[in-house]
């Protein structure tokens, strides 16, 4: 038991150190640079409202811009280690798929800390800090679940082009399935029509599946000051179903490959 513990810190150790050897880092810092630069711009392009002007641009940019990295991140890691066979040697020794799973999870989730903590320190140069601590919190929740996203489609399809291309179809439907809904159930839907029906319906399962992204890392928090803490709650609670839920969905694929 001790031997598989040191194995999965280990496993999430190397995993974190291999975002400073690919220069991910320096790629949160050019982020938190254009940051910056894009403030400053904005700034200078409001007449009024010039601190919300800009913590609502560059809280929207950093937001995706923090996504697509974690996704290009693990889904390039996880590719590269089934290409050099090192998936297969680590899972030679007495180290459980489980426990492989729980350490590269582990590695991806400090590598979503690393990226989420300085554009948080960013906005509070924008925002108040309640709203942008809140702010920052929500988005290492969020990037949590862009991780395990990457590693189930990694894990499943085994090519970089689908695996991004599967994950960025599911984030950003979760992103507007709420949306997506609302004009399903709008009074321009024709109920009547047997296809509009069953449209209907798909989107109402859909929104069912996937998490509700529109409830995470909201610009309006740090607009208007209605952030608080508690605001969390409702969104880590259904950031750890989904996590336990995509953990599971992985690990079954894993265990079911032959290496």
């Amino acid at each position: 038991m001790t031997f598989v513990i040191r194995s999965v810190g280990a496993i999430a150790r190397y995993t974190a150190l291999e975002a400073f050897r690919t220069r991910f880092a320096w790629l949160v810092l050019f982020l938190v640079a254009a940051g910056f630069g894009i403030a400053s711009f904005t700034g200078e392009l409001a007449i009024t409202e010039t601190s919300q002007t800009q913590a609502a641009i560059v809280a929207s940019i950093l937001r995706l811009a923090a996504v697509l990295l974690v996704i290009l991140f693990v889904t390039t890691s996880v590719n590269r280690d089934f290409s050099d066979k090192s998936v297969e040697l680590m899972l030679s020794l007495p180290v459980p798929r489980a426990g492989y799973y729980l350490g590269k999870f582990s590695g991806y989730a400090l590598v979503a800390a690393f990226t989420a903590v300085p554009l948080t320190c960013l906005m509070l140069f924008f925002s108040p800090t309640g709203a942008s601590i809140t702010w920052g919190l929500s988005l290492m929740l969020e990037l949590l679940l862009v991780c395990s996203f990457s590693l189930l489609f990694a894990f499943a399809f085994g090519q970089v082009t689908a695996s991004i291309s599967a994950t960025l179809l599911v984030y950003l439907l979760s992103r507007s399935i709420a949306a997506i809904q609302l004009m399903a159930h709008g009074p321009l839907a024709n109920q009547t029509k047997t296809s509009q029906q069953v449209l209907t319906g798909l989107v109402d399962a859909l929104s069912y599946l996937l998490p509700d992204l529109e409830r995470f890392t909201r610009t309006d928090w740090l607009l208007y000051h209605g952030a608080s803490i508690d605001a969390l709650f409702p969104i880590a609670g259904q950031a750890l179903v989904y996590l336990l839920l995509l953990s599971g969905i992985a690990l079954f694929d894993l265990y079911r490959k032959n290496f």
